[in-house]
């Protein structure tokens, strides 16, 4: 019982295959490729552009930082010039606070500007692979459409097409249905003219001997018909017939 299932299940994945490949489109199989790389493109960029943003947010960050120091830097100063050390110390120290944030932000500015490099190169490469791709895929798609439409054409003209053969099966099945219809005619014309069927357009009754009779009569009544033409006739007009044994012989005079 496994086997025989096996079996089953290897011919139906064979007639699947068969099918599969009878309907595949290989442009249309290169068109999807095409499309799936222009995702991947595109997903690509999308990475490029939001690790530039990222880099763009941190060097804003750094910006409004650097202007912070700038700022607790002076207040510090105008503190101290003021006499109060207390708060130019606090000024100080959140100075250092902020200075620690601003190295620390830079090197995540730097790791992010060598992904989006590294990002930025790996997109342009893979652009020009997609640009490949499709110069090639379009070479390809040109030269199956024309290997095809040749293969149609000579198929066409040879008759070994689909469309083709169905017409040339026509012609030879109407070939020989009219051999056949030829063949039965003459088989029933030779029955009727031997006697072992009777002709159905004759009247009812009649049979050979009377058709042989009927054909004696009417030689009888053409020479009749004859006879009567030639007794109407003018005297004179009418030629002597020559009877076999009245034929002159050479040197023999007529009688007057």
């Amino acid at each position: 019982m496994t086997g025989i299932v096996q079996r089953v299940t290897t011919l139906f994945r064979i007639k699947a295959n068969k099918a599969l490949d009878k309907a595949e489109d290989p442009r249309e199989v290169l068109d999807h490729s095409y499309e799936q790389q222009l995702r991947m493109l595109q997903r690509v960029r999308r990475g490029v552009a939001d690790v530039a943003t990222s880099r763009k947010r941190v060097e804003l960050q750094l910006s409004r930082l650097q202007q912070s120091t700038d700022k607790l830097r002076g207040q510090a100063e105008r503190a101290l010039a003021a006499g109060r050390e207390d708060l130019a110390r606090e000024a100080l120290t959140r100075r250092t606070a902020v200075a620690g944030q601003i190295t620390d932000l830079e090197a995540e500015h730097t790791v992010l500007k060598e992904q989006e490099d590294k990002l930025t190169v790996a997109a342009q490469r893979l652009e020009g692979k997609v640009d490949a791709f499709r110069t090639r895929k379009e070479t390809i798609k040109a030269g199956y459409t024309a290997a095809e439409a040749r293969t149609r054409i000579t198929e066409a003209v040879t008759g070994i097409g689909e469309e083709m053969g169905d017409v040339g099966l026509a012609v030879q099945r109407a070939q020989d249905k009219t051999e056949q219809l030829q063949a039965r005619a003459g088989a029933l014309d030779e029955l009727i003219a031997s006697g072992a069927l009777d002709d159905a357009t004759q009247p009812a009754g009649r049979d050979d001997i009377q058709a042989e009779l009927e054909r004696v009569t009417a030689g009888q009544d053409v020479e009749l018909e004859l006879a009567r033409m030639k007794e109407q006739l003018p005297t004179g007009s009418v030629p002597k017939v020559v009877e076999a044994g009245d034929e002159e012989r050479p040197g023999q005079e007529k009688e007057p």
